[in-house]
């Protein structure tokens, strides 16, 4: 095997000492614990993910756990996180994981990687700090570490630069200390090579980068062409009967997959389809929530209706006002519960 690079070395040496050792999924070899964090990691600050993978650790300890619980239960725990479709692959990939294997995680990347919700990337990680696997990782973060060390031009979501970027990863994985070198390369994408003022006079590995040595921090990795970001508009209904709000259950998949929104429509048609008579309409003030593809302006209009039958179809759950921002519920639907609770209050 050929001498290990620079990089890796400089990389391995510099972790030992100066990165991450106290993270609450680290110091362990459970390979359910290292595969939860790597999914709430996708896309998610560490600071963002700590408390919600406590608590998510309470409520399901195990994979068989998690395997077992209604998957409302594990949107619930989910809610205020994003991107949930993490939450529903998590679900099967547990199902799988019990009812394929056992309850035991497959111990390679390559099988790691036929699961649900576990790409290459994560995979590796997974292997690595589980099993000890010598296995490459490319995230969001590794790549612009390597883009910048490297001086790789193009945008890294191209097919042409995401093969070569990976075929840069795996050239630089080192004989052993993979969990060391693994870890190096997130904590330094993490905390050093940041994408926005990257602190490279504390850089290990600032010696031999082509964009320090350019100037081109701000440069690379290159950016996705910027296209036009969709625009829509949706009225959601906020029925209140003085104590509790009517919230509607979400497909399995799409948008919020899973959690509880108020009805989406026009007033007297959500009214009437629910067989509710209005009290009273006030509308309340629009807000935009921006995701990945599109921009949503959400039109609230909050209706009082007399608080008897009507509502109970399946689906469909009257949930007391002062619990219902924790009851499972998408973000922006949380910060319009609250908006509801101050006027009703």
């Amino acid at each position: 095997m050929a001498a290990p690079h620079r990089f890796t070395e400089q990389l391995i040496a510099w972790q030992k000492v100066a990165g991450r050792h106290d993270l609450p999924w680290q110091n362990t070899r459970d390979p359910y614990r290292i595969w939860l964090s790597e999914i709430m990691l996708q896309q998610t600050q560490v600071g963002t993910v700590i408390p919600y993978y406590q608590r998510f650790l309470d409520r399901f300890p195990s994979v068989t756990a998690l395997a077992e619980a209604p998957l409302a239960a594990v949107i619930e725990h989910w809610a205020g996180l994003g991107y949930y479709a993490r939450a529903r692959n998590l679900h099967k990939c547990a199902q799988q994981v019990a009812s394929r294997y056992g309850g035991q995680f497959p111990a390679s990347a390559e099988l790691l990687a036929e699961l649900p919700g576990i790409g290459r990337s994560t995979a590796a990680a997974v292997a690595a700090f589980a099993f000890g696997q010598r296995a490459a990782i490319l995230d969001g973060n590794v790549k612009r570490v390597l883009c910048r060390q490297f001086g790789i031009e193009g945008f890294p979501g191209q097919a042409a630069i995401h093969r070569q970027l990976w075929d840069l990863a795996e050239s630089l994985l080192p004989a052993g200390d993979i969990e060391p070198y693994t870890q190096g390369l997130m904590d330094l994408g993490a905390t050093l090579c940041t994408r926005s003022r990257p602190r490279c006079a504390e850089c290990p590995v600032a010696a031999g980068c082509i964009a320090r040595r350019d100037g081109r921090q701000g440069e690379l990795p290159a950016s996705k062409p910027r296209a036009a970001v969709p625009e829509r508009t949706s009225t959601f209904v906020v029925i209140s009967d003085g104590a509790r709000l009517l919230l509607e259950r979400r497909p399995p998949s799409g948008l919020w997959g899973g959690l509880l929104v108020p009805p989406e429509g026009e007033p007297a048609v959500v009214l009437s389809r629910l067989g509710l008579s209005l009290l009273a309409e006030q509308p309340l003030p629009a807000f935009k929530h921006t995701f990945t593809h599109f921009r949503l302006t959400l039109q609230p209009v909050l209706c009082r209706v007399a608080p008897s039958g009507g509502g109970d179809e399946p689906g469909l759950e009257w949930v007391a006002v002062e619990r219902a921002a924790d009851a499972g519920v998408p973000a922006p639907i949380r910060k319009l519960i609250r908006q509801v609770a101050s006027v009703t209050g």
